[in-house]
């Protein structure tokens, strides 16, 4: 059977998207999501979404996402990605509402750029492995490591340790290494699920950001740089420490469209 599939990247995080309005996608064989997601002997990406029809009233569409390894998760850029996607499929639709695993999202285009909302997020939880260890859930897990020079940091030595760590539970953490910079604050991360660096991490992008408001690094909105590119976090701390109104926005961009069959 053939499928057309499309390559989109948010700031170097690619991602392979289909049409799934239909339904049509085997979505339980795990094998086939990890043989098209390996660089190697497949297309290739950090994940792989199905852009399907609506599961909840008011929504235009569900966003399903799937890890290399084929586990399931929220992904910020996959859901800036997926929004682009299902609106080039509807004559340029500026707005629309969809779910993902963690949720009901909001996505836009700001200025050639695609913004989606996050759901009320907890607080972080600081000094959890030493003063310049947090946490933070944005709708998947995330250790926040700050250091001196993200540059330094070996990341495939120190990552899988801090990922697999107990304190994180049997599903562990995604960790990023965070740095403040003159405009902002720079990131690396060791994304689970893919068990190695990745350009740019959404979701963790909007950890970092939460971590340096709650430090007083920076203030909303917060510059993150990664690898692959500058995103922006807004966000409105509560009283209670939670956050709320948080928007992650950033470039995507339309790779290539192509057929695979199996």
């Amino acid at each position: 059977m053939g499928y057309s599939f499309s390559k989109w990247h948010g700031t170097g995080n690619d991602f392979i998207l289909l049409d799934d309005r239909e339904r049509v996608f085997p979505a339980g064989q795990v094998e086939l999501v990890r043989r098209w997601c390996d660089r190697h002997f497949g297309i290739g990406s950090d994940g792989l979404i199905l852009v399907q029809p609506p599961r909840l009233a008011g929504t235009d569409f569900h966003m399903e996402f799937f890890n290399p390894d084929g586990s399931r998760s929220f992904c910020g850029n996959g859901s800036r990605c997926a929004f682009a996607f299902w609106s080039q499929l509807n004559e340029g639709a500026q707005n629309g509402r969809f779910t993902a695993i963690d949720g009901i999202h909001d996505g836009y285009w700001e200025l050639g750029e695609v913004a989606i909302s996050l759901p009320r997020l907890p607080g972080v939880i600081s000094c959890v492995d030493g003063s310049e260890v947090d946490t933070v859930h944005t709708g998947s897990p995330h250790e926040l490591v700050w250091v001196p020079d993200v540059d330094l940091v070996d990341i495939m030595s120190d990552g899988p340790g801090r990922r697999y760590a107990k304190r994180h539970g049997p599903g562990g953490s995604n960790v990023n290494y965070v740095q403040p910079c003159e405009n902002g604050i720079r990131m690396r991360t060791y994304e689970r699920g893919v068990e190695a660096e990745t350009l740019s991490c959404g979701s963790g992008v909007v950890a970092a950001a939460l971590s340096a408001m709650e430090r007083r690094i920076a203030g909303s909105p917060v510059s993150v740089a990664t690898r692959g590119g500058r995103l922006t976090v807004r966000a409105v701390r509560g009283d209670d420490g939670s956050f709320e109104d948080v928007r992650l926005t950033g470039p995507v961009k339309e790779v290539f469209k192509g057929m695979i069959t199996e």
